[in-house]
């Protein structure tokens, strides 16, 4: 007994003294508080935390991206269209600084909606948000990639006079060649990884500083007037000009769409509930306010024949907006820089969806689960097999670009619905069913504010999801000019709930508790089971010598 007592302290000793190598007593102390014990190095600072989601954002880069969405509707919808949509965005980042600053864990969003649904509903929901989240943010990666591909070829086309096109076979090429690459990169830079985000936001300021500098000297003798920025609407669609409008909102939603990624890195920032919230709402408010800058820049120096734009040689609308105003060689050197930045953005968002992948897997919802679990050690303490598992997913989803431009572009889409949804569910699993059991962190929008807040974001993300599922040339689509989204979001969507109903019900009880039995806390495990969960011992390969423990639903 002595000597079983003996091993107990040592392991537990061993574990505190780990968890004191990767983070401080009150980050574990947080972590531990929601089930985990601390198996990530903490290296990231709140600056690095608001980098990592900017440096996603990449927003001129994203901008250039989603221009044929947003000129169709003119420089009106091209300015008036981000400033509405970005403000919505940004009280759909309140809603999510709130949960973020109460319970910030890598898993958050399907963490979050297991906790505040009710018990008929919290494993199936939870599942959902986790895989809807994971592919969505995988997604995410596949549409910079390709954005990425399709910006680095434009510079070979404007540099051969638009004498060459590249063939579908090329992007993909291309596209298979970036994301190999940041497999790569995300492997082996993860000991600066942090530090790499202050300087991506550097690199972000450089371009927009060049662009929003260049493109009023070059067109100094062409400038549109302050009424053809501000109110002068087009529709180069077949739907109405209003709705021509609401689509340009979709170039907001796709390019400010990755602030879930401070909740992704919660687990490697220091002083996590101050830090997660501050770094959505500073990118969030970044993105509004630079963008703006942006669009009304844009808006002022584009060439008002506006199908010259979206039909461009060059395969780039922004591409044409720099050549008509700097000419070949300028053009050529701000492209370059504009995939660079596009280069670095998918770096970036590679790092985030390895960190939900592996929380998902650590709570056991993927296949492979086991396989992906395991924590790099001589990598820097990372989920190098999830990382790796992104890559080859990503590549996998890829090959739609060799179908058409309408299946590549439907992977923009997956992003946009595919995280709205996972957003959105847990807010209102929050103000639906567990106002009672929110206990707001150091950020707080207060009583009277958050649970309004909660629900415009929610109508707003349900928005979100319909208007990324319409045709963006109008009624009546071709398979050329069809949305994908709608079949690619059934299939992730109706799988997910598939599998859940047909076999995962029988396993998945929701997020696991990790930490050791001797580190649980007596008020932890009486706060466990008042939430209708149970703890018991089982054994976890790798973790604490089968010493840890999960959470299973009490019958």
């Amino acid at each position: 007994m002595a000597s079983h007592k003996t091993s107990n302290l040592v392991d537990r000793r061993a574990s505190v003294a780990t968890a004191s190598e990767l983070a401080s007593e009150d980050d574990a102390a947080m972590l531990a508080k929601l089930g985990y014990k601390q198996e990530l190095r903490r290296n990231f600072t709140m600056i690095e935390i608001f980098g990592i989601a900017f440096s996603i954002m990449g927003l001129l880069p994203s901008i250039a991206s989603m221009l044929v969405y947003s000129i169709p509707a003119g420089p009106a919808g091209m300015v008036w269209g981000w400033f509405l949509a970005s403000g919505f965005i940004f009280v759909v980042g309140l809603a999510m600084a709130d949960l973020g600053s109460a319970m910030p864990t890598s898993g958050g969003l399907y963490w979050w909606t297991h906790f505040f649904s009710s018990p008929a509903t919290r494993n199936p929901l939870s599942f959902l948000v986790g895989y809807s989240n994971t592919l969505g943010l995988v997604g995410g990666l596949c549409s910079i990639d390709y954005g990425f591909s399709l910006m680095f070829l434009s510079v070979i086309v404007i540099a051969r006079d638009g004498d060459w096109s590249p063939s579908n076979g090329v992007i993909y090429a291309t596209f298979l060649a970036c994301v190999l690459c940041h497999g790569i990169l995300a492997s082996t830079l993860s000991k600066i990884m942090g530090k790499l985000q202050t300087v991506f936001v550097f690199m972000n300021f450089i371009l927009i500083a060049a662009t929003v500098i260049a493109l009023p000297v070059g067109a100094k003798h062409r400038r549109n007037n302050g009424h053809y920025i501000f109110a002068q609407t087009e529709n180069l669609t077949t739907w109405s000009t209003g709705w021509a409008f609401m689509l340009s909102w979709l170039s907001p939603l796709w390019t400010i769409g990755a602030f879930d990624s401070c909740v992704h890195m919660s687990e490697e920032c220091v002083n996590a509930t101050k830090a997660v919230p501050a770094g959505i709402l500073i990118s969030i408010g970044s993105c509004w306010l630079f963008g703006f800058i942006i669009m009304v820049v844009l808006a002022a120096t584009i060439n008002t024949d506006l199908e010259s734009i979206t039909g461009s040689k060059f395969g780039q609308p922004m591409a044409q907006i720099y050549y008509d105003a700097i000419g070949k060689n300028g053009t050529m050197g701000l492209m370059s820089l504009l995939f660079i930045v596009q280069f670095l953005m998918g770096l970036s968002i590679l790092v985030a969806a390895s960190r939900q992948t592996w929380a998902f897997s650590r709570d056991g919802a993927l296949p492979f689960s086991t396989f992906f679990r395991p924590i790099s050690q001589r990598f820097g303490y990372i989920p190098l097999r999830a990382t790796w598992g992104c890559v080859f997913l990503a590549a996998v989803m890829g090959l739609l670009t060799l179908i058409a431009p309408a299946a590549a572009q439907a992977l923009f889409s997956l992003a946009v619905a595919g995280n709205d949804l996972a957003w959105g569910i847990p807010i209102f699993a929050r103000v639906v069913w567990g106002r009672k059991k929110f206990k707001p962190g150091p950020f707080y929008t207060g009583d009277r504010f958050s649970v309004p807040i909660a629900w415009v974001a929610i109508i707003f993300l349900v928005f979100g999801i319909i208007l990324s599922m319409f045709p963006v040339e109008g009624p009546n689509p071709t398979p050329q000019s069809m949305n994908y989204t709608i079949v690619i979001n059934t299939a992730v969507w109706g799988g997910a709930l598939a599998y859940y109903f047909v076999d995962a019900w029988k396993w998945f009880t929701g997020p696991k508790i990790t930490i050791a039995m001797d580190d649980l806390t007596e008020e932890q495990q009486v706060a466990i089971r008042e939430e209708g969960l149970d703890v018991q011992p089982t054994e976890v390969k790798g973790l604490n010598n089968g010493k840890d423990v999960e959470t299973t639903k009490e019958q």
